[in-house]
This record gives C-alpha cells, structure tokens and sequence, in this order.
C-alpha cells in the first residue's frame, strides 16, 4: 500500500488522448495562440511604441532606422497575420462542422455568409480611407463609422445564422473571427501595400538623396488610420474570441 502510494504521489496520472482529430484540434489551436500573439504583440508594438518613436526621429536617422526595423517587423506582421488566420479558419470550421451535423444544418451557409459579409465590410471600411481630407481624416468620425459598421456586420451574421442548432462557439467566433479576417485583409491590402513603398521611398532619400514623393503624406496618415483601426479591432476580437468558450451570449 504504501509503494502505490508513493507512485500516485510522484507519478502523476497523465493520458494523452489517443484519437488523431483531438491531437490534430489541439495542435492547430497551439499554432493559432502562437501566431496571434507574435501578430497582436506587433500591431500593439506599431501603435503604441513605433508611431511616437519615429516621430521623434530626424530624417537622416529616421532613414537609417526605418528600412531595416520596417522590413523585418512588418515581414513577422504579415506572416503571423495569415497563420493566425488560416489557423484559426481550421479550427473554427471544424466546430462548424460539428455543430452542423449535430443540429442538421449546413455549414456551408455558415462559411458562405462569414465570407460574404466580412470581406464586404473590408471594401466598405476601405472605402472611407480613400477621401483622406476633411471628416474623412479624422480619427474619432472614422471610429465610430468603422463601430457601427462592424456592429451592424455582427448583428447580420447572427441574423442569418439564428436556427437554433449553432453553438455559442460557433457564433462567438463567427463575429470575432470575423474582425481578424478584417484586420488580415487591411494588413496586407492597405497597411503592407503602403508601408513597402514608404519603406523604399526612405531609403531612397537616405541613400541617393532621391526626394520622397508628395503623397507620401498621405499615404502614411492612410497607413497610420488602417493600423489604429486594427488596434481597436483586436481589443473586441479578443473578446469574442474569450467569449466563445467562456461566456455563453448566443445560441445554445
């Protein structure tokens, strides 16, 4: 008796669950942690550490820093972005799957209009960068239109995917998965396809002395919006993402 004692006391009881789907379910949402937070740890870091600092630069400096921290930051940006994504879409779509089959509903359905209707929330919300002058310049109007358009982008998801077999999960990170596709898209779409130019254009100027072009002004206040919005974005994103498993709001 006291030999088994010892062993329950130094060894612990630990069964790895043997079926593949666990394992695989377990990995892909290991990854989707990992990926997401080298991806939210950058955005943070833009927003918070880089955007003053580089203020504070003077332009001969500026273009020795810029390039090199650009380049390589930006690179594990885009990167961990798309893992995270992609991971998170495996994962979530088994979930959808499940609840579909349980509830004999479509997943399809359900992928279809996640699609449809964030992919068109990044077109509109892309739409009001583009004026760059008067209201559309300012960050607090475009707050709360980027709010409200992504309120009104939740509230039609729930709408159409309310028939009662969807799980909280599936719901939850329907609308905070939602936000993350958003926030790939205007990483890649806006925020990389500004920053590469302005990147050359400084080292250009650092290098040959070639003048950086005028609209390089508005390109990075272009740039600069996308990013803050992004920020925001991640602040509700993490919420649903927590929500999905920890505070039952929708369905069953």
């Amino acid at each position: 008796m006291a030999s088994a004692a010892l062993a329950t006391l130094f060894g612990p009881q630990i069964d790895f669950p043997p079926d593949f789907n666990t394992n695989f379910l377990m990995f892909v949402r290991w990854i989707h942690f990992l990926a997401g937070i080298t991806w939210i740890g950058l955005l943070y870091f833009f927003n918070l550490v880089n955007v003053p600092v580089m203020k504070e630069l003077d332009a001969t400096t500026k273009g020795k820093v810029m390039p090199a921290l650009m380049t390589r930051a930006l690179w594990w940006f885009r990167m961990s972005a798309v893992l995270t994504v992609l991971a998170g879409l495996i994962y979530w779509g088994n979930i959808v799957a499940s609840d579909a089959h349980n509830g004999g509903g479509s997943s399809g359905s359900v992928m279809g209009s996640f699609f449809l209707i964030w992919t068109i929330v990044v077109g509109i919300l892309y739409a009001c960068l583009i004026p760059g002058k008067g209201i559309f310049d300012k960050g607090a109007f475009i707050g709360v239109v980027y709010a409200a358009i992504v309120a009104a982008a939740a509230w039609f998801f729930l709408s159409l995917n309310s028939h009662g077999w969807e799980s909280n999960r599936l719901l939850a990170i329907g609308i905070g998965g939602g936000i993350g596709w958003v926030m790939l898209l205007n990483v890649w779409g806006v925020i990389w396809r500004i920053q590469k130019r302005l990147i050359q254009w400084t080292r250009d100027n650092a290098t040959n002395g070639t003048p950086i072009p005028d609209k390089a002004k508005a390109m990075t206040r272009q740039a600069f919006l996308a990013s803050r919005a992004n920020a925001f974005l991640s602040i509700v994103m993490l919420f649903f993402m927590g929500a999905a498993s920890h505070y039952p709001m929708f369905g069953k």
